[in-house]
């Protein structure tokens, strides 16, 4: 089973430490039973996104300070909820491998699960503090009246706008890329899904004309994915364009270079792990529960910010150094 179960991981080194002797154990047993009723990934990832989504009316019930315990019930479904969601999310990709059933469409729809939880989820965590806020507004010395509850709201709202698309979804997008980056210097090209932008534009170029509308959706939002990707990481771009032009194709990078992009990679893509799910929501988990949702919010924005920044400077900073020796 252990060969077996590693064989189903991108690798055992872009896993933190719960993912790899807990959760994805877990997620290998599901991938299993899954093959076996012939279920497809992409399917998986459906779910995934669906109960994900679902999560947001129970956290938007869910309040013990203002409902008891009944409160209390809601906001523990509602992390179990994401809990699952998480769980299925991993198991796609476990399942993919497993069974080689990959896709493009696979790996686009993974990319965007993790949207397609929180837009529903930051939206309902702004109408509970519009429905309870006394807490909030009595650390703050606000008086609870309707004028400033409307302010107040519309300041949360435009806080959950920039922790989800400048914050989350940011975030999320970089964590992802370095991992593929990773892997593509620690396996090669076929081992890894890093992908550019000039690339998946031709794959939409060449897409049929009468290919589903939805699919010419998802490349299209895939290239602009991808150009996000690219333009804040302007140094890495640089290395693996002079890469190209001293070694030709990845394939013929010599082994020391690689060997050398893995070992400045490697402390890296430990901070880089605490940009994707198990560290960013057990915080949303934590502030839930103490029924002061809006502070994750403030939280994204200033400590997963901060974060973001120093993971991409210290990428950057690597990648100038060994593209400057070439």
């Amino acid at each position: 089973m252990n060969e077996k179960y590693k064989a189903t991981l991108k690798s055992t080194e872009t896993e933190d430490w719960l993912d790899l002797h807990v959760i994805r154990p877990f997620c290998y047993y599901c991938a299993v039973f899954f093959a076996k009723f012939d279920i497809h990934p992409n399917t998986v990832t459906i779910w995934s996104m669906i109960v994900g989504a679902a999560s947001a009316i129970f956290f938007g019930c869910g309040s013990f300070y203002y409902g008891g315990t009944m409160g209390l019930v809601y906001n523990v479904i509602a992390i179990v909820l994401l809990m699952i969601a998480d769980v299925l999310d991993c198991t796609d990709g476990q399942l993919a491998r497993l069974t080689g059933k990959k896709s493009r469409i696979g790996r686009i729809l993974d990319g965007v699960a993790g949207f397609a939880w929180f837009i529903p989820i930051y939206h309902v965590l702004v109408w509970r503090f519009y429905n309870h806020h006394e807490l909030e507004f009595s650390f703050l010395g606000i008086p609870d009246t309707e004028q400033n509850v409307l302010i107040v709201t519309a300041v949360v709202y435009v806080l959950g706008l920039i922790a989800g698309i400048a914050g989350l979804a940011g975030q999320q997008r970089l964590a992802d890329y370095y991992i593929q980056v990773h892997l593509f210097f620690l396996k090669g090209e076929k081992g890894s899904e890093l992908d550019n932008s000039q690339r998946q534009q031709e794959i939409y170029d060449q897409m049929p004309q009468d290919a589903p509308k939805y699919e010419r959706y998802f490349q299209k939002s895939y290239i602009d994915y991808t150009k996000k990707q690219e333009a804040v990481t302007p140094q890495f771009q640089r290395l693996m364009k002079k890469l190209r032009e001293k070694f030709g194709s990845s394939d013929q990078i010599p082994a020391e270079v690689r060997e050398e992009f893995r070992q400045k990679s490697l402390p890296v893509i430990f901070w880089n792990g605490l940009l994707t799910f198990n560290f960013r929501e057990s915080w949303l988990f934590l502030f839930c529960l103490l029924d002061i949702p809006v502070a994750h919010f403030v939280f994204e924005i200033v400590v997963m910010g901060l974060l973001w920044k120093y993971v991409n400077h210290r990428h950057e900073s690597f990648c100038r150094q060994m593209a400057d020796k070439l």
